[in-house]
């Protein structure tokens, strides 16, 4: 997928679902369980405790690859070399916690993506400057929806995508705060710690809604 078709799409699904897996076989669970309730957009984290979280990107992309609705991406990436190795998988786009230009330069080598962590002004205006495209506001509940226009005040071109302590009941504040896309994690998986795979489907359900619901006013 182009990078282009990556974040119209980022824009349009809106919501991100961010993976984090004890092993590969909990995480293709948890994904199927996602996936199943509507969300499209998964960042697998680059923090499986057993196994390979880039082997956990190529089985998941093989998986979807006649899905054309589901896009997968790399998350936690903390350098360029994790990056490439997300990319030769199949990653569609790359996150990360922060701001790392050598990062950034190699995901624009192979035109993809790269949504870094930032929490400052200065942060934002280098990961334009690098030409990020849409930055990610980490960790969000630190900042809470605020940050959205704060940000876009002195920085109005700028497009932006909380993640961290996002949950159905605050995913419309930040929404209506004018963010390009969310990402949630453990509140959405939370089922998983215990097996439940179906409360991560029927959560996922609650987000698309509330996402949905938000836009719609």
């Amino acid at each position: 997928m182009k990078k282009e078709q990556v974040l119209a799409r980022l824009k349009e699904d809106c919501l991100v679902a961010v993976v984090r897996a004890k092993n590969l076989e909990q995480g293709e669970k948890v994904i199927d369980s996602i996936v199943a309730g509507g969300i499209n957009f998964i960042e697998i984290c680059m923090t499986v405790d057993e196994g390979s979280p880039i082997d956990l990107i190529a089985n998941m992309v093989e998986k979807y690859k006649d899905n054309d609705k589901v896009v997968i991406g790399a998350g936690t990436v903390l350098d360029p070399e994790t990056a490439r190795m997300a990319i030769m998988a199949g990653a569609n786009y790359v996150v990360s916690p922060g701001l790392n230009l050598e990062t950034i330069k190699m995901c624009n080598r192979y035109r993809v993506p790269m949504l870094p962590g930032v929490m400052t002004p200065t942060e934002a205006i280098t990961a334009m400057e690098a030409g990020c495209d849409v930055i990610k506001i980490f960790p969000g509940n630190i900042v809470g929806p605020a940050a959205i226009s704060s940000f876009k005040g002195p920085l109005p071109q700028g497009e932006f995508m909380p993640s961290g302590g996002v949950d159905v009941d605050n995913v419309d504040k930040w929404i209506k705060a004018g963010a390009y896309a969310v990402g949630t994690g453990s509140s959405l998986t939370k089922g998983a710690n215990t097996g439940d795979f179906a409360a991560v489907t029927a959560k996922a359900q609650e987000f698309v809604a509330a996402v949905a619901a938000a836009r719609a006013k």
